[in-house]
Protein backbone atom coordinates (compact mmCIF):
# COMPACT_ATOMS: atom_id res chain seq x y z
CA UNK A 1 0.00 0.00 0.00
CA UNK A 2 2.06 2.93 -1.31
CA UNK A 3 1.48 6.27 0.37
CA UNK A 4 1.20 9.34 -1.83
CA UNK A 5 0.77 12.85 -0.38
CA UNK A 6 -1.45 15.62 -1.72
CA UNK A 7 0.26 18.26 -3.86
CA UNK A 8 -1.38 20.96 -1.69
CA UNK A 9 -2.69 23.18 -4.48
CA UNK A 10 -2.01 26.86 -3.81
CA UNK A 11 -4.53 28.58 -1.54
CA UNK A 12 -6.59 31.21 -3.35
CA UNK A 13 -6.74 29.14 -6.53
CA UNK A 14 -10.11 29.37 -8.32
CA UNK A 15 -11.93 26.05 -8.51
CA UNK A 16 -11.13 24.54 -11.92
CA UNK A 17 -14.20 24.05 -14.08
CA UNK A 18 -15.45 20.56 -14.91
CA UNK A 19 -18.34 18.80 -16.55
CA UNK A 20 -18.63 15.17 -15.45
CA UNK A 21 -21.33 12.51 -15.18
CA UNK A 22 -22.72 10.86 -12.06
CA UNK A 23 -23.18 7.16 -12.98
CA UNK A 24 -25.91 6.77 -10.31
CA UNK A 25 -28.25 9.29 -11.92
CA UNK A 26 -26.79 9.63 -15.41
CA UNK A 27 -26.85 13.39 -14.79
CA UNK A 28 -24.05 15.65 -15.92
CA UNK A 29 -22.73 18.13 -13.36
CA UNK A 30 -20.60 21.21 -13.93
CA UNK A 31 -18.81 23.42 -11.43
CA UNK A 32 -21.50 26.06 -12.01
CA UNK A 33 -24.09 23.66 -10.51
CA UNK A 34 -22.40 24.26 -7.16
CA UNK A 35 -22.34 28.05 -7.24
CA UNK A 36 -24.30 29.96 -4.65
CA UNK A 37 -23.24 27.78 -1.74
CA UNK A 38 -21.34 29.07 1.26
CA UNK A 39 -18.71 26.37 0.77
CA UNK A 40 -17.90 23.64 -1.73
CA UNK A 41 -15.92 20.54 -0.82
CA UNK A 42 -14.41 18.64 -3.75
CA UNK A 43 -13.23 15.15 -2.78
CA UNK A 44 -11.17 12.91 -5.04
CA UNK A 45 -11.95 9.37 -3.90
CA UNK A 46 -12.43 5.90 -5.38
CA UNK A 47 -14.11 2.65 -4.45
CA UNK A 48 -11.18 0.36 -3.67
CA UNK A 49 -8.57 2.52 -1.90
CA UNK A 50 -7.94 1.35 1.69
CA UNK A 51 -7.44 4.99 2.79
CA UNK A 52 -10.86 5.97 1.44
CA UNK A 53 -12.55 2.87 2.84
CA UNK A 54 -10.97 3.62 6.24
CA UNK A 55 -12.65 7.04 6.55
CA UNK A 56 -15.71 6.84 4.29
CA UNK A 57 -18.31 6.26 7.01
CA UNK A 58 -17.14 9.27 9.04
CA UNK A 59 -16.67 11.38 5.90
CA UNK A 60 -20.27 10.83 4.80
CA UNK A 61 -21.50 11.50 8.34
CA UNK A 62 -19.52 14.76 8.46
CA UNK A 63 -20.86 15.95 5.10
CA UNK A 64 -24.43 15.17 6.22
CA UNK A 65 -23.87 17.14 9.41
CA UNK A 66 -22.81 20.30 7.56
CA UNK A 67 -25.16 20.07 4.57
CA UNK A 68 -27.85 22.28 6.12
CA UNK A 69 -25.25 24.93 7.03
CA UNK A 70 -24.43 25.76 3.42
CA UNK A 71 -21.93 23.06 2.47
CA UNK A 72 -22.14 21.44 -0.94
CA UNK A 73 -20.07 18.33 -1.69
CA UNK A 74 -18.98 16.64 -4.88
CA UNK A 75 -16.88 13.48 -5.01
CA UNK A 76 -14.86 12.56 -8.10
CA UNK A 77 -13.31 9.24 -9.17
CA UNK A 78 -10.46 9.73 -11.65
CA UNK A 79 -8.91 6.25 -11.57
CA UNK A 80 -8.07 4.19 -14.66
CA UNK A 81 -10.94 1.69 -14.65
CA UNK A 82 -9.47 -0.51 -17.38
CA UNK A 83 -6.69 -1.55 -15.02
CA UNK A 84 -8.66 -1.05 -11.78
CA UNK A 85 -12.07 -2.55 -12.46
CA UNK A 86 -13.19 -2.08 -8.83
CA UNK A 87 -13.44 1.64 -9.61
CA UNK A 88 -15.72 1.22 -12.62
CA UNK A 89 -18.79 3.46 -12.99
CA UNK A 90 -21.03 0.45 -12.24
CA UNK A 91 -19.22 -0.14 -8.96
CA UNK A 92 -19.33 3.59 -8.18
CA UNK A 93 -23.13 3.28 -8.16
CA UNK A 94 -22.96 0.48 -5.56
CA UNK A 95 -20.31 2.27 -3.49
CA UNK A 96 -22.38 5.46 -3.33
CA UNK A 97 -25.54 3.54 -2.39
CA UNK A 98 -23.81 1.33 0.18
CA UNK A 99 -22.36 4.37 1.96
CA UNK A 100 -25.41 6.66 1.76
CA UNK A 101 -23.96 9.38 -0.46
CA UNK A 102 -26.33 12.33 -0.74
CA UNK A 103 -23.92 14.19 -3.01
CA UNK A 104 -22.88 13.51 -6.61
CA UNK A 105 -20.10 10.97 -7.22
CA UNK A 106 -18.70 11.84 -10.63
CA UNK A 107 -16.57 9.85 -13.06
CA UNK A 108 -13.53 11.64 -14.51
CA UNK A 109 -12.89 9.29 -17.43
CA UNK A 110 -10.25 11.45 -19.14
CA UNK A 111 -8.53 12.28 -15.82
CA UNK A 112 -8.39 15.91 -16.90
CA UNK A 113 -10.28 17.12 -13.82
CA UNK A 114 -7.77 15.41 -11.53
CA UNK A 115 -4.97 17.11 -13.46
CA UNK A 116 -6.71 20.49 -13.26
CA UNK A 117 -6.97 20.16 -9.46
CA UNK A 118 -3.45 18.69 -9.22
CA UNK A 119 -5.01 15.76 -7.36
CA UNK A 120 -2.44 13.12 -6.47
CA UNK A 121 -4.04 10.70 -4.04
CA UNK A 122 -7.26 9.19 -2.81
CA UNK A 123 -8.60 10.78 -0.76
CA UNK A 124 -7.60 14.32 -1.76
CA UNK A 125 -9.79 17.15 -0.42
CA UNK A 126 -10.30 20.76 -1.58
CA UNK A 127 -12.51 23.28 0.25
CA UNK A 128 -13.64 26.40 -1.62
CA UNK A 129 -15.40 29.49 -0.29
CA UNK A 130 -18.55 31.14 -1.66
CA UNK A 131 -16.45 32.69 -4.46
CA UNK A 132 -15.06 29.23 -5.27
CA UNK A 133 -11.55 30.20 -4.11
CA UNK A 134 -9.48 27.52 -2.39
CA UNK A 135 -9.29 28.14 1.36
CA UNK A 136 -8.27 24.71 2.68
CA UNK A 137 -6.84 21.47 1.38
CA UNK A 138 -5.51 18.66 3.44
CA UNK A 139 -6.10 15.51 5.37
CA UNK A 140 -9.35 14.32 6.86
CA UNK A 141 -7.52 13.55 10.12
CA UNK A 142 -4.48 11.61 11.35
CA UNK A 143 -6.13 8.17 10.95
CA UNK A 144 -4.60 5.77 8.44
CA UNK A 145 -5.45 2.12 7.72
CA UNK A 146 -2.39 0.89 9.61
CA UNK A 147 -2.24 3.21 12.60
CA UNK A 148 -4.22 3.33 15.81
CA UNK A 149 -5.51 6.90 15.40
CA UNK A 150 -9.32 7.12 15.62
CA UNK A 151 -11.22 8.29 12.55
CA UNK A 152 -12.62 11.64 13.68
CA UNK A 153 -12.43 14.00 10.71
CA UNK A 154 -10.92 16.62 13.05
CA UNK A 155 -8.85 18.43 10.42
CA UNK A 156 -11.73 18.71 7.98
CA UNK A 157 -14.23 19.52 10.74
CA UNK A 158 -12.10 22.48 11.90
CA UNK A 159 -11.97 23.86 8.34
CA UNK A 160 -15.71 23.37 7.76
CA UNK A 161 -16.69 24.95 11.07
CA UNK A 162 -14.46 27.93 10.33
CA UNK A 163 -15.71 28.64 6.81
CA UNK A 164 -19.37 28.08 7.64
CA UNK A 165 -19.15 30.35 10.71
CA UNK A 166 -17.15 33.10 8.99
CA UNK A 167 -14.10 32.38 11.14
CA UNK A 168 -10.43 32.24 10.07
CA UNK A 169 -9.50 28.99 8.33
CA UNK A 170 -6.88 26.96 10.25
CA UNK A 171 -3.43 27.96 9.01
CA UNK A 172 -1.93 24.54 9.70
CA UNK A 173 -3.02 22.33 6.84
CA UNK A 174 -1.49 18.87 6.66
CA UNK A 175 -1.36 17.11 3.27
CA UNK A 176 -3.83 14.34 2.69
CA UNK A 177 -2.22 10.92 2.32
CA UNK A 178 -3.51 7.96 0.38
CA UNK A 179 -3.12 5.71 -2.62
CA UNK A 180 -1.92 7.43 -5.76
CA UNK A 181 -4.52 8.20 -8.39
CA UNK A 182 -4.35 5.35 -10.87
CA UNK A 183 -3.25 7.18 -13.99
CA UNK A 184 -3.83 5.67 -17.39
CA UNK A 185 -0.51 4.56 -18.89
CA UNK A 186 1.31 7.62 -20.23
CA UNK A 187 -1.21 10.00 -18.66
CA UNK A 188 0.73 10.82 -15.48
CA UNK A 189 0.81 14.61 -15.00
CA UNK A 190 4.05 16.53 -14.71
CA UNK A 191 3.41 17.39 -11.04
CA UNK A 192 3.04 13.72 -10.15
CA UNK A 193 5.91 11.76 -8.59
Amino acid sequence: MARTPSTMLELGTSAPAFTLTDPSSGREYSLSDFSGSKALLVAFICNHCPYVIHIIKEFVSLTHEFADQGLQVVAINSNDVENYADDSPEKMISFAADHGFDFPYLYDETQQTAKDYQAACTPDFYLFDANQKLVWRGQFDDARPRNDEPVTGNDMRAALEAILNDQPIPSEQKPSMGCNIKWKPGNEPSYYG
